[in-house]
């Protein structure tokens, strides 16, 4: 027995843009194709595409499932990475629900909080990007934090609202670009891209290879997977193969 890619997505609770993108990266291709073109799968498909969901419900990325899936990776060895990250966002959402609860104790009690108080959580996202880059790219990478510090700290709660809104209509709009199926090299693209990164350097200031090494983060960090694909499964490689083209043509 064989069943559509409508049927399919509907059974699995995805979309068929989602089943097209696996069977695009290689992992899950359908049974076969039929002559008008639809996707079709049996049973096997089915039973491939149950581990993909259950993996992706445990929050691996597409790739780390992709090496489980044919026995590239141990699935133990998988799944203990990501129960460390897990660990990792554990702490840092402990320290978000702090500062909540601190922000509250002082509006009752009519007191002002300290700027370390009010943004203690918010700012160690971009001390956790630091030290990933650091680690791939080396110390160097860290003068830019540097100076990202200096330039944010007489930052108000408003300006991080503003700059989180900023990203948000940046991802809407590379995004679009995805769906309307413009090559991530192409000037189009670019131009957005160059928004980005002016967008970036609000924050630090980044060169040909530490913004390569941004989009890169982008495809291999588990907070930023996570973040695009819920917006599109492709998303993320997207501005990943962006950013690289924009540094490679754009900056010195």
């Amino acid at each position: 027995m064989a069943w559509s890619i409508t049927e399919v997505a509907r059974m699995a609770g995805v979309t068929s843009r989602t089943l097209r993108h696996y069977d695009a990266i290689g992992l899950l291709a359908p049974a076969y194709v039929g002559i008008n073109g639809y996707r079709y799968y049996e049973q096997p498909q089915l039973l491939r595409l149950q581990q993909v969901l259950l993996l992706r419900e445990l929050g691996l990325s597409l790739e780390t499932i992709a090496e489980v899936l044919t026995g590239q990776r141990d699935r133990v060895d998988a799944l203990r990475g990501h129960q460390e990250w897990l660990r990792a966002e554990q702490q840092r959402l402990a320290r978000l629900a702090a500062t909540v609860a601190r922000t509250i104790e002082h509006l009752q009690e009519g007191t002002v909080m300290t700027a370390s108080e009010m943004f203690d959580g918010f700012s160690r996202r971009r001390a956790e990007t630091e030290e990933a880059l650091a680690a791939r790219y080396g110390d160097g990478v860290r003068e830019h934090f540097a100076a990202a510090g200096e330039r944010t700290k007489g930052w108000t709660r408003q300006d991080y609202l503003d700059a989180q809104k900023e990203g948000e209509r940046l991802d809407a709009r590379v995004l679009q670009l995805l769906r309307c199926g413009v090559a991530p090299e192409t000037p189009e693209a670019l131009d957005v891209i160059a928004d980005h990164h002016r967008a970036v350097a609000r924050h630090w200031s980044p060169d040909k290879v530490s913004y390569a090494g941004l989009g890169q983060l982008y495809l291999d960090d588990p907070q930023y997977r996570a973040r695009y694909d819920a917006q599109d499964p492709a998303l993320a490689r997207y501005y990943r193969d962006a950013i690289t083209a924009y540094a490679e043509q754009r900056l010195n």
